[in-house]
């Protein structure tokens, strides 16, 4: 028998905590180990957000039963193709216990990039390679940045898939889309979701950092650490610098990133968006879960 989590109609980045809740719902407490069958069959949307964090739920829930998950797939045809499209699928096939057709393929895709693992740095620079030439379509094209924007992406890109590696000490994914939002913005944005299970940044900075904190280190102080003050794990000078170097990348672009790590997250929050710029008391969750989201620049006409 299986326990079953429904996966929310909307996956985005609160359809991911509501995952994130549901689960740790399911894997409290002194229960026997039970396979839990995420029950995708409502889902009418997804963010690359979503679909990156539905992998790393499915993945920590074959941790804590010590049995692969169940996945029923989408019962809408459009959300089943793009699944299809970002390579769901196969990266899924990893992680789920899935019937065979479900691992199918596609043919070329629009995405920036499809979800990709990270597991090594050769996987890091195949992963820069392949967005290079479709990035500068998107950013120059769709979302109107100068050209420089495309070597500055390509730098952010490499610098937030290194952070699985050097921090998390485990796998990881990396997903990107460019669409038109409208509820929010009313133009075309791209989304970059960056994935980990691993030890999160409370666990990673702790051997350097934790004891000058003393009672007041959590995943919060961890995450304003890096993100705000640029601290690191490493004592190599330096190091450190690359989250900050984003964050000012990002504020340039009048972009968001979230960085989610433990039990809390932090922000830069742009005018477009009302977020807290850190939430403490979230449920619970291992590794680090990024979110950048690049809006298209608004050209201002030329007089005449």
């Amino acid at each position: 028998m299986s326990r079953v989590i429904e996966v929310p109609s909307v996956l985005d980045e609160r359809g991911f905590e509501r995952l994130v809740s549901d689960l740790a719902e399911q894997t409290s407490g002194e229960r026997e180990p039970e396979r839990i069958l995420f029950d995708a069959r409502r889902v009418r949307w997804t963010s690359p957000y979503g679909l990156v964090g539905l992998l790393a739920v499915g993945d920590v829930a074959r941790g804590r039963t010590g049995l692969a998950p169940s996945l029923s797939e989408p019962e809408a045809s459009e959300v089943r193709s793009y699944w299809e499209r970002m390579d769901f699928w196969q990266n899924a096939a990893a992680v789920f216990d899935l019937p065979s057709l479900s691992t199918r393929s596609h043919g070329e895709s629009d995405a920036l990039l499809e979800l990709t693992p990270i597991r090594s740095h050769q996987d890091v620079h195949r992963v820069v390679e392949r967005v290079r030439e479709r990035a500068a379509t998107i950013l120059e094209r769709r979302l109107h940045y100068p050209k420089p924007a495309v070597i500055q992406f390509s730098v952010m890109l490499s610098e937030v898939c290194q952070n699985i590696l050097e921090h998390a000490e485990g796998d990881g994914w990396v997903c990107a889309q460019t669409y038109f939002w409208k509820e929010r913005l009313g133009r075309d944005v791209l989304v970059l979701a960056v994935m980990d299970v691993g030890q999160g940044f409370e666990g990673s900075l702790a051997a350097e950092h934790a004891r000058r904190f003393g009672d007041r280190w959590s995943s919060a102080t961890a995450l304003e650490a890096a993100f705000l003050n640029g601290e690191s794990r490493f004592r190599d000078p330096g190091r450190g610098q690359g989250l900050q170097a984003i964050r000012r990348q990002v504020t340039r672009w009048d972009g968001e990133i979230r960085i989610r790590s433990g039990d809390a997250m932090i922000a830069r929050v742009p005018e477009w968006d009302d977020i807290e710029p850190l939430s403490t008391g979230l449920v619970p969750f291992p590794g680090a879960q990024i979110l950048i989201v690049m809006p298209a620049r608004i050209e201002t006409p030329v007089p005449a």
